[in-house]
């Protein structure tokens, strides 16, 4: 078998498709390796969360600088993603699968072992680099073992189901392990995951060759990674500098300035580290948008909600990690209808703008939480309404994200669509909390910020100013989503390759 292609000069080119032979035989256990990284990976991206009220009670640290517990991870995880993609390439996948293992086992010893804010935080950005390196290898290394088709399918609705359930586990493990140890369990317990994860891959991966023709793009490393940092950096120096300040509108421009430059230069590199014409489909960029919408407005729901129910209404870190799961349940029920129903009947127009539409109405409607909220009157009723709105927007949208891309660029396109996530994550985080800070602060003016009342009432303008924006984040990707995506049901491309995204 063979595909063609178009190399860079649009000459056609033929090249083999892996055989149905070559699959190890042992790759069902390599699937058990891969998806217990694949499943630490996902889990640190909200397990953090339900210990964050604690690790900042113990460390000491304030309101405005808890984001940067989040945000650490999530912008080095994002930035980095496309340049691990590429070292996988150049270095090997079983080679760059083990480092990205050992780093992050090690980065979250330092973070459990944390004694200052400053070291939490090294330590997440430590995270987030080596999962940068792990992720796309061990998407690498699933996509080469199964080369049958059906069984490749197999394969990837397993990892495709730990990836859409990590969320969710997350919550409810970092509940248990804060309640009835402590909240530095949330990160020592990716030794565990990390050490099973390394003996089975050293044992059972094979160790592949080098690709010579692979090169690492570091100016464009150094442009997207010094861009996406400056945005957030400056989104968060608002709430200690003001937005008139060179602090914060600086940072902004020199961001938007080296991201213009990184554009610039994928169009003149040898080697891009992404090439444009991944983003260039309308159905696709609609989706990387959409996707970098979702990133943002979802932290409203899994941050401050988080404070909310710990902090206003007393809620212990297992009852919050309960409380999430109909959240978890609703988006499934909608991920699985969205994705296997109502995608490949009537498309995306319609699927994509309703779910951005649901969200934003469940957003708008958790601004009525106050410090007397019932959980079942209450708070369940706009879970579920996120919930079911998010299903419809982030798996439609990442599945198109990789729609009709060749096996040569199958692996940039995932990369991408895990760094719009993350980077969406990064910029909401630091901007929600910016603004919620703000709130908090114009409240308490002139009031007795010791009265208990008053900073609980401080509280609730926070949290409320976070989900209206979170609100208005969705409403903005209804708008952009009715505007770019097609109508009718997407063409499939016979020669792509089946991606699953964290």
């Amino acid at each position: 078998m063979s595909q063609t292609s178009l190399d860079r000069t649009g000459t056609a080119t033929v090249s083999p498709l892996p055989s149905s032979h070559a699959s190890p035989r042992h790759r069902w256990w390599i699937l058990v390796v891969i998806g217990v990284a694949q499943l630490m990976v996902v889990l640190d991206a909200t397990i953090v969360n339900i210990a964050l009220p604690s690790a900042q009670k113990d460390l000491g640290f304030s309101d405005a600088d808890r984001q940067w517990v989040v945000t650490a991870y999530a912008l080095a995880f994002g930035s980095l993603l496309l340049l691990g993609g590429r070292i996988a390439d150049l270095f090997g996948r079983k080679i760059t699968f083990l480092v990205g293992l050992v780093g992050f086992a090690g980065a979250s010893a330092l973070g459990g072992a944390a004694e200052s804010f400053e070291m939490l935080v090294a330590a997440r950005a430590g995270q987030g680099l080596f999962g940068a390196l792990l992720a796309p290898a061990a998407l690498s290394l699933l996509t080469t073992t199964f080369t049958d088709p059906k069984e490749r399918a197999k394969a990837f609705g397993v990892y495709g189901a730990i990836a859409g359930a990590g969320g969710a586990i997350g919550l409810l493990l970092g509940g248990v392990l804060t309640e009835h140890l402590d909240w530095r369990w949330t990160l020592y317990v990716n030794l565990a995951f990390a050490g099973a994860a390394f003996i089975g891959g050293a044992l059972l991966l094979r160790r592949t060759a080098r690709d010579k023709t692979a090169s690492l793009d570091i100016p464009g490393a150094v442009l997207v990674g010094g861009g996406l940092f400056s945005l957030v950096y400056g989104f968060a120096n608002a709430e200690s500098h003001d937005w008139s300040s060179p602090q914060t509108w600086g940072w902004l421009v020199a961001g938007t300035v080296l991201l213009a430059a990184f554009t610039v230069w994928q169009t003149r590199s040898s080697h891009p580290l992404l090439p444009l014409r991944v983003l260039l489909d309308r159905n696709r960029g609609a989706s990387f948008i959409a996707v970098l919408i979702s990133g943002a407005g979802m932290f409203g729901v899994f941050l401050f909600l988080t404070y909310y129910l710990q902090q206003s209404l007393g809620y212990t870190p297992i009852q919050t990690g309960l409380a999430f799961l109909p959240m978890s349940g609703a988006l499934m029920i909608t991920a699985t209808l969205a994705t296997s129903v109502l995608l490949p009947r009537i498309g995306p127009k319609p699927v994509v703008p309703l779910g951005m539409g649901l969200a934003a109405a469940g957003m708008a409607w958790m601004t009525a939480l106050d410090l007397h909220s019932s959980y079942v009157t209450d708070v369940l009723p706009t879970l579920v309404v996120t919930g079911l709105g998010l299903g419809l927007v982030m798996p439609p949208a990442m599945a198109l994200a990789t729609e009709g891309v060749d096996l040569e660029h199958s692996g940039v396109a995932s990369a991408t669509v895990n760094a719009m996530q993350q980077v969406g994550g990064s910029i909401g985080t630091a901007l929600l909390n910016t603004l919620a800070t703000s709130a908090a602060t114009d409240y308490l003016a002139g009031k007795d910020p010791r009265d208990p009342a008053v900073q609980g009432h401080a509280g609730l303008e926070a949290y409320s100013t976070a989900y209206w924006w979170s609100a208005v984040f969705f409403a903005v990707g209804l708008a952009i989503s009715v505007v770019l995506y097609r109508r009718g049901v997407p063409e499939q491309n016979p020669n792509a390759v089946p991606v699953v995204h964290m």
